[in-house]
């Protein structure tokens, strides 16, 4: 069994303050597999000083000096690229796949900010003013479980690049990944307090970053319930926020759409990471006039999905993080079976000969109305909703009556109408006919989906602060 009880700051590998064992399992087999040592309010505020410490001579380095401090992370990961991966699978459940591809988007957000800096100009002329944008100070990086190193490796490449040192808080689920990605970060030889890592729950070491008045900003991807507490109490000492919240995405399927190639989108949109995804595609929009084939079809296609051992390379869908993310998607099927929806393939339970383990039945519901539960708040997990439409203002309607904005998709034959929808979605981000990413574009999103944006120089504006001099000419 697997004993973590080490957290980094100022440089090193210390024994945390706080001394509560929290229990790691594998979800895959429901059993526990190590514990981790959480750190306290001790630890985060230890970690918060070493931050402060070292931020006055990290902010005055070069672009330069920054851009090879990023390469030098990006190299660092990669090093333990097979061991991260390996961890993902037997902490996360996540598919060997999936798995695979998080290690090297992780190592890449190194790279991508790296590129940003370089085109980045941090002065420049308005009017009679000089604006010079500046690093914020200390910035508390607060991580969830659904893949916490990608998390921690794009917040931190982009604090790095905009000159601030930072405190991170990362999922207590996830503390495999964590020590090797710590160990990763370790290794490319950054100055001493520039990044500090504190195992820790949310409500002791997130509270504490929320709170101290030496944290200028934080960045913050989880629920909504959780985002809405940390913006509560960052404003007590108005701290600038990023948070990237929940979702409930609709994929829009438009009546000219091919369903053979609509169908392999609506799946890779809405069952992304397991379903536990916030930019999952969960509300399928089809025209009424069609929906029997589309039924038909998407029935067909998720009878084939694959779901079982994350080391299977066929495995599409892994298990549910915890116990506690099972139950929490069985009672979503559930209800959605109580409020009146049609289940047309999956259902409650796990599925046949998968007794171990927190494994889902990938699930769809049909006759679902925009007014159910299971249409409006996010389920987390392998579960989608078909909603049908009889007009594409309906559909369009139907989209964005919701509390969320985070991701959206438009499916259709023709491009230029796709685009034209898509311009008409209230999201953060728009994804015509594919599953697709664009790491220098800004991502986040609209309503209760969150605060301000991620990536790119959008991205990086959030850790900085202008300031205009202006002087007589």
């Amino acid at each position: 069994m697997r004993i973590i009880d080490k957290i980094y700051i100022d440089g090193d590998f210390v024994t945390p303050h706080g001394e509560e064992l929290f229990d790691l399992f594998n979800p895959a087999k429901g059993k526990v597999i190590g514990k981790v040592r959480l750190g306290d309010e001790e630890d985060a505020r230890r970690a918060i000083a070493a931050a402060k410490r070292a931020f006055p001579s990290f902010s005055q380095t070069s672009k330069e000096e920054r851009i090879a401090l990023l390469h030098r992370l990006h190299d660092a990961v990669l090093t333990k690229a097979d061991a991260l991966t390996e961890a993902t699978i037997e902490e996360y459940g996540g598919p060997v796949s999936r798995a695979a591809w998080a290690t090297q988007y992780a190592a890449d957000c190194f790279l991508n900010a790296a590129k940003t800096l370089g085109q980045y100009e941090f002065t420049r002329r308005i009017g009679s003013a000089e604006v010079i944008m500046e690093p914020l100070g200390v910035v508390g990086l607060i991580t969830p479980w659904n893949n916490d190193y990608g998390f921690i490796c794009n917040k931190l490449a982009t604090a790095i690049a905009a000159g601030c040192t930072a405190v991170i808080k990362p999922s207590e689920m996830s503390a495999l990944q964590t020590e090797i990605l710590t160990e990763c970060l370790h290794d490319a030889g950054l100055p001493a307090g520039v990044f500090n890592i504190v195992n820790g729950r949310g409500d002791v070491v997130g509270s504490k970053l929320s709170s101290h008045p030496d944290i200028a900003k934080i960045s913050f991807t989880g629920s909504t319930a959780v985002g809405k507490a940390i913006l509560r109490t960052g404003a007590e000492t108005m701290k600038r926020v990023t948070l990237e919240l929940g979702g409930k995405s609709p994929t829009l399927v438009l009546e000219d759409a091919d369903f053979a190639e609509a169908i392999p989108h609506v799946i890779a949109a809405g069952f992304a990471n397991s379903g536990q995804a916030c930019i999952a595609g969960t509300r399928v929009l089809v025209p009424e006039s069609r929906a029997t084939e589309f039924d038909a079809m998407l029935k067909a296609a998720v009878e084939n999905i694959k779901v079982g051992d994350p080391r299977d390379p066929a495995t599409a869908i892994g298990p549910m993080v915890s116990q506690k993310q099972y139950e929490r998607v069985q009672r979503y099927i559930h209800l959605g079976t109580r409020e009146g929806a049609t289940v047309l393939v999956g259902g409650e339970g796990r599925p046949d000969g998968l007794e171990n383990g927190y494994f889902v039945k990938p699930t769809v519901f049909t006759g679902v109305t925009n007014d159910m539960t299971i249409a409006r708040e996010e389920i987390f997990g392998p579960v989608l909703c078909v909603l049908t439409y009889g007009s594409e203002d309906e559909a369009i309607a139907i989209a964005n009556d919701t509390v969320y904005g985070l991701q959206a998709y438009v499916i259709s034959s023709n491009p230029t109408r796709a685009r034209a929808v898509a311009s008409r979605v209230a999201a953060g981000r728009v994804l015509i006919n594919g599953f697709h990413n664009e790491p220098m574009a800004p991502f986040g999103g609209f309503k209760q989906s969150g605060i301000g944006r991620e990536y790119g120089v959008f991205g990086l504006e959030a850790y900085l602060e202008p300031k205009s001099v202006i002087a007589p000419a």
